[in-house]
């Protein structure tokens, strides 16, 4: 198991362990070619540097480099054609440290010195550049164990050194240390703990942003299935709030409600299956919300076989009557068709009943601590409510007031249908006559 999957908390969505997989696929490959071009660029530059005078034997340089670059090539080669299986990395990160090395071990051999003299080589520090690789990748436990391969490596380079020399070749003098092929034992014991503690930290930090980068993912995923709950105004209107929410947060707007209705539609569901009842309203919304979001509105919230919409409420607007009218004179008119598709599969005719009002709102967070929802508040909305409801009595499909109608004029909003004025209309729970509008 990866550590990765270790570490977080509860099993990762499918999505972002599929995507951490390619990520650490395609960090492999980058590996693979850096260490190739590194080889690559040592190699020519050994063969081009003039060759120290001091040199005896002929070095093994150029054979380990060989070597380490076929191996990068066959690795590269496979890591294109599948994902490496954890067996093969641990397999060449030890090749890899091994041959580093076996370079550096040659050394007393190209010099004709004692094994100590091969502790002293700066090539020991390419063995950082082999932790650093490491982490490209996703998973921290692939640094540190590069590292403790690293120093389990100098261990047994210093203990064998020690084997052959003898402990005569140990000293504790520095200047000794310095100047000749002798073994401080201090010395290489700092090697071995900056070896730990550069991949430790290392695969810390590795640890720390991929633990944030999972949290990330998390709640992007979250975020994203939680977007398909909210309209995207609602959303923004949390998430750019300058402090917490509280139940009562609210601004005054200038908005419309469009509230819709299916008439009929409770002795539909009487006679249908749940699943078919439930499919006639997905089809209905699948054609109504985006005629509704193409004019600015938003979904506030579905009510059964209803809905209530609002236009420049949770975000303001110049032209939110005209928009809703707009809105309401296509919806009825495409609404018709899907009537008549459902009537004639059903043998029960369903008809969409709209109304649009328009006035000041408060557009507010209403709750508790625990859970918290933003809808609107106020007059126009409530009216909206019992417009949709008097069209039964006037057997009209879409009713708004002459004043939001006037309003929408004065937006730019041009009737493309049939305009009826009902003047002195006396609406269920509205004390004083209204002048209604019908849309056709």
């Amino acid at each position: 198991m990866a550590f990765w999957a270790m570490r977080s908390p509860g099993p990762l969505p499918p999505q972002v362990a599929a995507d951490i997989l390619r990520f650490d696929a395609a960090s492999e490959r980058l590996t693979g070619w850096v260490q190739f071009a590194l080889g690559g660029f040592i190699l020519a530059l050994y063969l081009i540097a003039p060759k120290p005078v001091d040199s005896i034997s002929r070095s093994l340089v150029p054979l380990g480099l060989a070597a380490y670059l076929g191996l990068t090539l066959i690795r590269l080669y496979f890591s294109y054609r599948a994902p490496l299986p954890k067996s093969f990395l641990f397999g060449s990160l030890i090749v890899d440290v091994a041959l580093l090395y076996a370079l550096i071990w040659s050394f007393h051999l190209q010099y004709e010195q004692s094994q100590a003299f091969s502790l002293k080589a700066p090539t020991i520090l390419y063995v950082f550049v082999f932790i650093a690789l490491r982490a490209l990748r996703f998973d921290p436990i692939w640094v540190l164990l590069t590292g403790l391969v690293a120093a389990l490596g100098w261990v047994i380079m210093v203990i064998n050194a020690i084997a052959q020399d003898g402990r005569d070749a140990i000293t504790r003098s520095f200047v000794e240390y310095i100047d000749g092929a002798r073994i401080l034992i201090g010395a290489e014991v700092d090697k071995i703990v900056v070896m730990v503690v550069v991949s430790a930290i290392l695969a810390i930090a590795v640890a720390r942003a991929q633990k944030l980068v999972l949290r990330t993912a998390r709640e992007q995923m979250e975020r994203a299935e939680i977007r398909r709950f909210l309209p995207a105004p609602v959303e923004a209107a949390i998430t750019g709030a300058d402090k917490a929410i509280v139940a009562g947060d609210g601004v005054e707007r200038n908005a419309a409600m469009l509230i819709l209705d299916i008439r009929g539609f409770s002795a539909f569901a009487a006679r249908q299956d749940p699943k078919d009842v439930v499919a006639a309203l997905v089809s209905l919304h699948a054609i109504v919300v985006p005629i509704i979001e193409k004019h600015g509105g938003i979904v506030d919230k579905y009510l059964g076989d209803g809905m209530l919409a609002t236009f420049g409420a949770a975000r303001a607007s110049e032209t939110p009557a005209a928009d809703a009218l707009k809105a309401l004179g296509e919806i009825v008119e495409t609404a018709t068709r899907w009537t008549d598709e459902h009537s004639g599969e059903t043998g029960l005719r369903l008809s969409l009943n709209g109304a649009v009002t328009a006035g000041p709102v408060i557009f507010a967070a209403l709750g508790d601590t625990a859970r918290l929802e933003y809808t609107v508040i106020g007059e126009a909305v409530n009216l909206a409510a019992k417009l949709e409801k008097h069209n039964k009595a006037e057997g009209t499909a879409a009713l708004t007031t002459a004043a939001t109608l006037e309003a929408a004029i004065l937006q730019g909003f041009r009737p493309e249908c049939r305009v009826t004025h009902l003047p002195a209309r006396r609406v269920a729970g509205v004390a004083e006559p209204l002048g209604l509008v019908a849309l056709a």
